[in-house]
């Protein structure tokens, strides 16, 4: 029944996710059915590639039951497989309907970050994705943390998805202010997830390793780097960016220390300077100015 469960939200999110492009594609005046097409061409590749990631570092898990490897439904999906996999969809999409890639992928990322969001409820059913033992007995509740098996753990799958589902809010809200710079919207996913990830993985008891190093953490940190230096490239947002050099230090210095309510204060302040001063920053390119 949970695995079942897991698909269901993986079924649930890919339809939310469709609807909300269609209603993109409507608004942005481009041909019929690109939403769908980006449904087809995306989506196959993303559980694939997804899968694929996980069953890479974790092969130790797959190697005497190959079979398994196919039983997506029971957990195991790496997000950032399923990015990989997804794009090369888009790429191909791109070129067969001759539609610029930062186009199809500024129309998806709000769709996906909101299906990250749901999605990672999944781990709440699977028993997955959770952090470390709750040694504090004030912080043994739920969402701040999750009970299995007699133990309470720091439910990060929890964390996750409220930090998605705030980057939904930024995306979805500020998605027509974006759309005179092409690919905006998507380096602020980039952005924003990657920052999330980053953090709430150094809670995390059960990340993909290669060796000592935390992969999702570690590619979290490079994606969030290259991403903010590109905008930085593109905008004038000093001022911007170094608010959320400031919230970005909370939360890093609450995941060190396990402070869930310096996580959240470092959240907010992401959240709400994110939203709040954005607008009204202008982009410059090619000596013309215009708002992103």
């Amino acid at each position: 029944m949970q695995a079942n469960i897991y698909g269901i939200l993986i079924a649930v999110s890919i339809v939310i996710g469709l609807l909300l492009c269609i209603k993109e594609e409507k608004e942005r005046k481009l041909p019929k059915d690109t939403a769908v097409d980006m449904a087809l061409y995306a989506v196959p590749l993303a559980v694939i590639g997804a899968r694929l990631y996980y069953v890479v570092f974790e092969w130790d898990s797959f190697k005497y039951n190959l079979i398994s490897i196919i039983h997506v439904w029971e957990g195991g999906l790496a997000i950032y497989g399923g990015v990989i996999g997804g794009l090369l969809g888009l790429i191909v999409l791109s070129k067969r309907k001759e539609i610029a890639l930062p186009t199809l992928t500024d129309m998806i990322v709000p769709s996906l970050i909101l299906g990250q969001a749901i999605g990672r409820w999944g781990n709440y059913f699977n028993n997955e994705a959770h952090g470390g033992i709750v040694e504090q007995a004030f912080l043994r509740f739920f969402p701040v943390s999750v009970l299995i098996d007699g133990n309470w753990y720091y439910a990060t799958f929890f964390y996750e998805s409220v930090w998605n589902f705030l980057g939904f809010i930024f995306l979805y809200s500020n998605r027509k202010n974006m759309r005179e710079y092409k690919g905006a919207l998507t380096l602020w996913y980039f952005a924003w997830y990657s920052l999330g990830r980053m953090v709430i993985e150094m809670l995390r008891t059960d990340s993909l390793m290669l060796g000592n190093i935390k992969v999702s953490q570690a590619l979290s940190l490079l994606i969030f780097i290259v991403s903010i230096l590109i905008l930085t490239r593109k905008c004038n947002t000093k001022k911007l960016y170094l608010l959320l050099a400031i919230g970005s230090v909370i939360s890093i210095i609450a995941a060190i220390h396990e402070n869930i309510v310096l996580l959240i204060i470092g959240a907010i302040i992401l959240f709400v300077v994110g939203t709040i001063v954005y607008k009204g920053f202008k982009g410059k390119e090619n000596g013309q100015t215009m708002a992103i």
